[in-house]
């Protein structure tokens, strides 16, 4: 048990499905934490047993319905000094699952924040994707609505880095279908589901192909996608159906037209005026 007089607020990866890939020092803290708020409690139990490890702290749900009235109280506990160890069913709290809220206010309060790093779900999908891993971003889950996620990948279709998505089982055609549509279906990517788990799956090819899939045999489980960047392009491709097609994926993104027009040239690599007339030729 701590006997510090200053709180410490601990993340633990916890391991994405086999409980094999926890760290010991993930089973240390785990025995070390005065308090551990999970994201599901059973699911903590769990993997105490399966690590043959117990602990006497005191263990509290802290997922993302109850995270913002969860945030003060586990504060408090740092305040008494106590060791805070946050775990979520699977990867590092904060990304994409609850526990930001609780850094940021132990980081504002100024509490030590530290963590015991595990298994990432992005970095692991983006290893056996076979895309390039030297640049990538990292875009969570995409919007739920049509629109908004219409408007977020043509925000994208641009994007020279490999970008990695976490989706929904139920969701995850449509997403696909959407990308394709604002990407290109020959855009290569992979559909990663339940990684290190017995049922380990991963699909790779165009989104187009991917989605056709997705339609036919529904994926199951947790789902990483990973998307080819846009490799820029070809001085050929310099047509006005396609200088006036990205500056409309610009202006669906948000950007003005003026501002959409300059961008489109440096990309392509032509004159403003060339962008302006293939608008002029599609009005």
């Amino acid at each position: 048990m701590s006997t510090s007089s200053t709180g410490v607020l601990v993340l633990l990866g916890a391991p994405l499905g086999n409980p094999e890939d926890a760290s010991p020092r993930v089973a240390s803290e785990l025995v070390r934490a005065d308090v551990i708020a999970a994201e599901d409690t059973r699911r903590l139990q769990r993997l105490l047993r399966e690590l043959g490890v117990s602990t006497s702290a005191a263990i509290t749900s802290y997922f993302e319905g109850n995270e913002s009235g969860r945030t003060e109280p586990l504060i408090e506990q740092l305040y008494d000094g106590k060791r805070v160890a946050v775990i979520t069913d699977g990867g590092m709290p904060s990304v994409s699952d609850p526990g930001y809220r609780l850094v940021r206010a132990a980081i504002d309060a100024g509490f030590t924040v530290t963590a015991a790093p595990g298994a990432s779900a992005v970095t692991t999908a983006l290893a056996l994707s076979g895309l390039p891993c030297d640049r990538f971003c990292f875009e969570g889950f995409a919007p739920r609505k049509d629109g908004e996620r219409r408007r977020l990948f043509a925000s994208l279709a641009e994007e020279r880095r490999t970008m990695v998505f976490f989706e929904s089982p139920r969701r995850v055609a449509d997403v696909l279908r959407a990308m394709a549509a604002a990407f290109g279906g020959e855009r290569s990517a992979a559909l990663c589901r339940e990684l290190t788990k017995t049922h380990e799956e991963i699909r790779r090819g165009g989104l187009g192909e991917l989605a056709a899939g997705a339609e036919s045999d529904p994926p199951r489980g947790e789902i990483t996608l990973v998307v080819e960047g846009w490799g820029g392009p070809d001085p050929e491709d310099a047509t006005p159906e396609a200088l006036a097609a990205a500056v409309a994926r610009l202006e669906a993104a948000g950007t003005d037209r003026k501002a959409a027009m300059k961008e489109v040239a440096s990309r392509f690599g032509v004159p403003r005026r060339e962008v302006y007339d293939s608008l002029i030729d599609r009005d």
